[in-house]
């Protein structure tokens, strides 16, 4: 981790270092993430949702996978199961993951790679770790975000994205000290190349050690920094965070993250993510994989799906999977 870098960051586009004048958000609060099963038995990191933090609008859920050195034959993924009203977001830091869609979208996400699905009306889908890692071990470690959709969008027609490594907008700190990685939204000026129904802001920076990233975020969205390794701060204060920490910013026109000047991670570097969005504000109810505005439109989720309504398995993978399992 992380699988995108360069080898000179001096040659990279730079971010606008923040004027004084401009007023840096502070931390409101930092959320440790708790530790679940989920799927078919892989451990993750959640910060939310959770009893410190139950909404983090416009983000549903933020899981980190990993990182694990796992044994051959101890991989574990997520089985067939559907999704209802939002987006998901799976990125991918070490080792290689499988999607399959009842739509006939998918494919494999490598080292750096982002797969984005809109389950908007409905879709079955799974998430498995490759053959290749299965049979022999290896590392793994993925972020998976959920993103919501707004009332008027939740039924729209499912869709799939497949983001490649390459295509991921990589651009520096003012100084030189942090390589900030665009995956959507835009970031003072520099555009990602997700295409996304809810406006959000989604990156991934390794500050160096000592190093501190102070940049732009649009004022009308909400900002948090989640801490994939290492340890440093937040804010202009100077807030401690660590790996599996959340930090949600208040208001303002810039964030600042600082890394300690000892970094103890596989890279040398202090990993973060960086996400916001423009707040939906409309009443959220969640069952499981399906999360709607009423409990009126859980209880036609739930119908739709088990009447086959949201999809079904393509024959080619009924052989070897289960729904549920």
């Amino acid at each position: 981790m992380p699988a995108v870098t360069v080898d000179d960051i001096l040659v990279l586009p730079r971010l606008s270092r923040p004027a004084e004048t401009q007023r840096q958000r502070p931390v409101r609060a930092v959320v440790t993430g708790h530790t679940q099963r989920e799927g078919a038995g892989f451990r993750v990191t959640r910060p939310f949702p959770g009893p410190e933090l139950r909404s983090a609008d416009p983000f549903i859920l933020l899981d980190q996978m990993g990182p694990v050195a796992y044994q051959p034959y101890e991989a574990k993924g997520a089985p067939w199961h559907p999704h209802r009203g939002f987006e998901t977001v799976t990125y991918m830091l070490d080792g290689t993951m499988v999607h399959h869609d009842s739509n006939g979208g998918g494919g494999v996400i490598g080292e750096g790679d982002t797969q984005w699905m809109t389950a908007g009306s409905g879709i079955l889908h799974d998430e498995l770790p490759d053959e290749p890692l299965v049979i022999s071990g290896g590392t793994f470690h993925g972020i998976q975000l959920w993103v919501n959709l707004p009332r008027a969008l939740k039924m729209a027609p499912p869709r799939y994205q497949d983001l490649r490594a390459s295509e991921l907008t990589l651009v520096s700190s003012h100084d030189g000290g942090a390589l900030v990685r665009v995956i959507a939204g835009t970031v003072d000026g520099f555009e990602g190349p997700g295409s996304t129904y809810t406006p959000i802001a989604y990156a991934h920076a390794s500050i160096g050690p000592g190093a501190r990233l102070e940049m732009l975020w649009p004022q009308h969205f909400s900002a948090m920094v989640y801490v994939l390794s290492g340890s440093g701060t937040a804010g202009a204060e100077g807030r401690p965070i660590t790996a599996g920490q959340l930090a949600v910013l208040g208001h303002g026109d810039a964030l600042t993250v600082t890394a300690d000047a000892r970094q103890d991670t596989p890279t040398g570097n202090f990993e973060v993510l960086l996400l916001g969005g423009e707040p939906i504000r409309e009443p959220v109810v969640q069952y499981g994989p399906f999360v709607m505005n009423t409990r009126q439109e859980i209880i036609e989720a739930v119908a739709d799906f088990e009447a086959g309504r949201m999809g079904t398995i393509p024959a080619e993978h009924l052989a070897t999977h289960r729904l549920g399992e």
